[in-house]
């Protein structure tokens, strides 16, 4: 059955939406979907044998979502704001952003593969700082090991050349598996590494931000490691959910912890 006629029966599954983002959000998965709808974010009806029903409206709250944290990285509680704003008819200056980016408004810069740039570049508002606790989920922090990135689509969709990658893998800050396959997260990296390089950040710069998270992985494995050796069952999950919860907090605390530097090193 196509998308098409799937509307005309009452919306779309789950599998549809997931089939009509991908091109846009390639890392898009099932679960993040339920995630999103778990927090709030969309709230698609259900058939009276419990399934998801998708309509217009959720499918569009959903590409605002993930354009906001593509493009703008807001955490998700800014983003709910900015959508109930919508909601209420008064948008704010985030939300207008992330519309421009929508419509495919951007900038080409080091790093960036030939041909990614924009051909109309519209001048956007400076985005906005929200950070409040809890912020990150750990349900955010778990780990699709089925989906691997060939060096070639990471290349595409990261929109960084060969050049920029080979630095990126130099520096420590991205590892490939051992058949030379990378992640999803690899992806989200570069594509970051690549805007951050807009403001003259090279891969080498960036170092400083891998050994801070290489001590913070180290705080939490130590904590973590010991419930996996535990004979009971379950204790490899109980460990990495306790792994993943703390680094959910610590990837807040880290947050909140830049945005008082930064206000304070501009006198704020």
């Amino acid at each position: 059955m196509t998308g098409a006629a799937q509307w005309t029966r009452g919306g779309m599954s789950i599998g549809s939406v997931l089939d009509l983002l991908r091109p846009d959000f390639p890392d898009i998965t099932i679960s993040k979907i339920r995630f999103l709808e778990s927090e709030g974010l969309i709230c698609p009806e259900r058939t009276p044998s419990g399934y998801r029903r998708f309509s217009v409206t959720d499918v569009e709250r959903l590409r605002f979502v993930l354009t906001a944290q593509r493009d703008q990285y807001l955490p998700l509680k800014v983003i709910k704001e900015q959508l109930e704003a919508i909601d209420s008819g008064a948008a704010t200056v985030g939300v207008r952003e992330a519309r421009a980016r929508a419509t495919g408004a951007g900038a080409s810069g080091p790093g960036r593969a030939p041909g990614t740039a924009d051909a109309h570049v519209t001048p956007l508002a400076p985005r906005r700082l929200g950070v409040v606790s809890g912020e990150v989920s750990p349900d955010e922090l778990r780990t699709d090991h089925e989906i691997r990135v060939t060096r070639g689509d990471l290349l595409a969709r990261a929109g960084i050349d060969e050049k920029f990658l080979t630095e990126l893998v130099r520096a420590g800050l991205i590892t490939p598996g051992p058949a030379g396959f990378f992640d999803t997260d690899a992806v989200t990296l570069a594509r970051t590494a690549r805007a951050m390089s807009e403001f003259g950040l090279e891969a080498r710069h960036l170092r400083a931000f891998k050994l801070a998270a290489d001590r913070e992985a180290a705080m939490v494995a130590q904590i973590a490691a010991p419930l996996a050796k535990s004979r009971d069952a379950g204790a490899r999950a109980r460990a990495e959910e306790t792994a993943r919860e703390l680094a959910a907090l610590s990837l807040t605390l880290h947050t909140c912890l830049v945005k008082t530097s930064v206000r304070a090193a501009l006198g704020g």
